[in-house]
């Protein structure tokens, strides 16, 4: 007899859901075991997972601990290199601000605009 789509299709089913109830029935067991042991053994979640992972924020981790945040190397400070008539100023790094951009637009050039030291 030539087997249809169907038929295969309702097999793959009736698979699916055998797997299914064993994978339950095997994962309840593997559940014990672990608990059993956690308790026998005394374990922590630490002791388990280690500590957990700083939280990160945009990509970088954040200190642990305020001492070792006071540990770590300060940012070096940023020259102004561009100074408006305005006051506004800018180092020279990152996106050039708004002012600045205004400022070529109308005609003066970024030399115009350097702090003269």
């Amino acid at each position: 007899m030539a087997k249809t789509l169907a038929s295969i299709q309702r097999q793959i089913d009736k698979l699916q859901k055998e797997a299914t109830a064993i994978r339950a029935k095997e994962v309840g067991g593997v559940i014990e075991r672990i608990q059993s042991a956690i308790s026998f053994y005394g374990l922590t979640v630490d002791d388990l997972f280690g500590a957990k992972p700083a939280a990160k924020t945009r990509g970088r981790r954040k200190a642990a601990d305020p001492a070792a945040k006071a540990a770590a190397k300060p940012k070096a400070e940023r020259v102004i290199k561009y100074r408006d008539e305005a006051g506004n100023s800018w180092t020279g790094h990152g996106k050039r601000p708004g002012w600045f951009k205004a400022a070529l637009e109308s005609g003066k050039t970024a030399e115009d605009l350097l702090v003269k030291s």
